[in-house]
C-alpha cells in the first residue's frame, strides 16, 4: 500500500477508534418510568446528563420509530403525540448521545424501558362535578368524563369515554354526613340518582372504573362534597364558629348591662360634685 494511502487509512482507524471509545464511555439511562394520567403520558429516567443528550425513540409493535426531544438535557420527555395507537405496545429507547454522534452510522448507546400499553396502563383521572342535589329522599349527581390530550378532527378534544367508550364505568360513593359506612353504585351514563333518608346530608365522590383491566381498575376519586339539606349552624360551620359567636353574645349583653350602671353612678357623682360645690359657695 502506498506511504499516503496508508496515512489516510491510519487516521481514519483512529477517527474510528476514538469514535467508538466515545461511545463506550457515555452513560445510559437508568429508573426509566411511564407516567400517564387520562392518556397523557411523561417518559422519566436518571441521571442528568453531563457532556452529552439525550435522545428518545418511540418503538411500536407496528408503527415506525418516532423520535422525540431529541439532544435534550433535561431527564423526562413528554410522548404523547407518539402514542396516539393507545392499543398498541410501545417501548422507548433512551440514547445517550454527543451532537456531533448524532448522524453517524454507528448505534449509540442506549436503554430501553419497560414495555407500555396506554388503553391498559394510563390512569383514569379525576371526574368532575356538574351539579348535585337532595330532593327529599333522592340525591342526583351530575359529572363530567376527563378530558384526554388527544382531538377530533373538529378541534375539540377527546374525553376518556371517546376511547374506552363500553370499557368505562363510573362508581358513586355516598354516605351520611359525618357517617362511616359507605354505599356504591355503578353507571356508564353521567348522572346518578340514589335512595336516601330524607332530611339527612350525604356525602359523595365519583370514581372512573375499568373492570376489564387486571391493573389500575380505579381511577382517581373527584373531591368529595357534601348535601346541605336540614344543615344547621353546628353542621355549617363546626363547634368553634359557635364557641366564638356565643363569646360575643355574653360580651354583648355583659357591655349592655354594665354600661348604664356605669353611667348612672357617673351622673350621680357628677350631680353630688355640683351639689357640694355650690354648698362651698354659698359658705364662702
Amino acid at each position: 500500500m502506498p506511504a499516503g494511502k496508508q496515512e489516510l487509512y491510519i487516521l481514519g482507524l483512529t477517527a474510528l477508534s476514538s469514535l467508538f471509545k466515545g461511545y463506550e464511555n457515555l452513560p445510559t439511562a437508568v429508573n426509566i418510568t411511564w407516567s400517564s394520567i387520562n392518556f397523557k403520558t411523561i417518559l422519566q429516567w436518571q441521571p442528568k446528563p453531563s457532556g452529552y443528550f439525550y435522545t428518545v425513540e418511540i418503538h411500536g409493535q407496528t408503527s415506525d420509530v418516532k423520535r422525540k426531544c431529541i439532544l435534550t438535557s433535561e431527564t423526562e420527555c413528554d410522548v404523547t403525540d407518539a402514542l396516539r395507537n393507545v392499543k398498541e405496545t410501545y417501548t422507548a429507547h433512551i440514547l445517550s448521545v454527543k451532537p456531533a454522534e448524532m448522524d453517524n452510522f454507528e448505534e449509540p448507546p442506549f436503554e430501553v424501558s419497560e414495555k407500555f400499553t396506554p388503553y391498559s396502563q394510563t390512569v383514569i383521572g379525576k371526574p368532575e362535578i356538574k351539579d348535585y342535589s337532595q330532593k327529599g329522599s333522592k340525591l342526583n349527581v351530575v359529572f363530567k368524563d376527563p378530558l384526554t390530550p388527544y382531538i377530533f378532527p373538529n378541534g375539540s378534544f377527546m374525553n376518556i369515554q371517546d376511547i374506552f367508550q363500553h370499557d368505562l364505568e363510573y362508581k358513586l360513593y355516598y354516605w351520611k354526613d359525618q357517617s362511616s359506612g359507605k354505599k356504591d353504585v355503578t353507571t356508564k351514563s353521567h348522572n346518578f340518582e340514589v335512595s336516601v333518608d330524607s332530611g339527612k346530608n350525604y356525602c359523595f365522590y365519583v370514581q372512573g372504573i375499568i373492570p376489564s383491566r387486571r391493573e389500575n381498575r380505579n381511577g382517581q376519586e373527584s373531591r368529595v362534597l357534601c348535601t346541605s339539606v336540614g344543615r344547621n349552624i353546628l353542621d355549617e360551620y363546626g363547634t368553634e364558629v359557635f364557641i366564638i359567636l356565643a363569646v360575643i353574645a355574653v360580651a354583648v349583653i355583659t357591655l349592655a348591662i354594665v354600661l348604664p350602671v356605669v353611667l348612672c353612678k357617673r351622673k350621680k357623682a357628677k350631680k353630688a360634685r355640683t351639689v357640694r360645690e355650690k354648698e362651698l359657695l354659698n359658705g364662702v
